[in-house]
């Protein structure tokens, strides 16, 4: 699925776009788990400052 979803991201206006993947913490069971986002390319740093 992701592959699809990169090769979707690369035609047209979707180069102002990135997927992300950020490694979350729970704070109940103290495992990780990973948040995937489509976000503008501008939005990138601010996303990974949370």
């Amino acid at each position: 699925m992701a592959k699809k979803t990169v090769a979707t991201l690369q035609k047209g206006s979707g180069k102002g776009f990135s997927k992300v993947v950020k490694m979350v913490k729970s704070e109940k069971t103290g495992a990780y788990t990973f948040k995937q986002e489509i976000i503008a390319n501008e939005e990138v740093a601010n996303y990974f400052k949370k």
